[in-house]
């Protein structure tokens, strides 16, 4: 089909976002052509504000506009429980549930040696530096039941070994091969009660 070239350039970026096909990225840009000019200009703003101020928690590497994320600073969570999550999208999933009360840590990647990333491409050591500052500190893996989910989560109890730490992963009533932030909030909620002990 032929497209304005400008049309087609704005067609090609939205189908560059995760779940968004040829049909759902024309009538995106066809959408977005509808707006006015000051919709328009905020639309550019916001991107631009958000691509700008956002980055990662000095602390547990979340999403953040300041150096220490909201979660990290909420003196009401229990810093001693910390649920370790692949990106920051998983922590938007388990904050809709509104069910835990702990704070996160975010890795950001998983280890994949086919894709050739290891422990030091992800962000393990300041997890490390965290555990090590806490007393009796709990750590929940909530890492998706792949094979990149279980070499990280073995690799993470395996440097954990001789720690004063608990660790337990989310209950396999998870489905194999989903994404944690495609859950709804029962099941997050029953993954949660239900998680299993692997070391102590």
């Amino acid at each position: 089909m032929y497209y304005p070239k400008e049309l087609e350039a704005l067609i090609n970026y939205y189908a560059k976002l995760p779940g968004i096909g040829e049909k759902s990225a024309e009538r995106l840009a066809i959408a977005t052509m509808e707006f006015n000019e000051e919709e328009i200009n905020e639309f550019s703003e916001t991107l631009k504000n958000a691509k700008k101020n956002l980055g990662r928690c000095a602390i547990c590497g979340h999403l953040t506009s300041d150096e220490i994320c909201p979660i990290c600073s909420e003196e009401t969570r229990n810093h001693n429980l910390i649920c370790v999550v692949e990106d920051f999208r998983n922590v938007f999933a388990f904050e809709k549930s509104g069910k835990f009360k702990g704070t996160y840590h975010v890795l950001n990647g998983l280890i994949s040696p086919i894709d050739d990333i290891g422990p030091d491409d992800i962000n393990l050591s300041t997890l490390i530096n965290r555990i090590d500052k806490l007393e009796n500190p709990e750590i929940i893996l909530a890492l998706k039941p792949t094979i990149e989910g279980e070499a990280t989560t073995m690799y993470i109890k395996k440097i954990l070994e001789g720690k004063n730490v608990t660790i337990s992963r989310l209950a396999y009533g998870i489905p194999i091969g989903a994404e944690i932030d495609y859950l709804d909030n029962i099941t997050i909620e029953k993954a949660l009660e239900d998680r299993k002990k692997i070391s102590e």
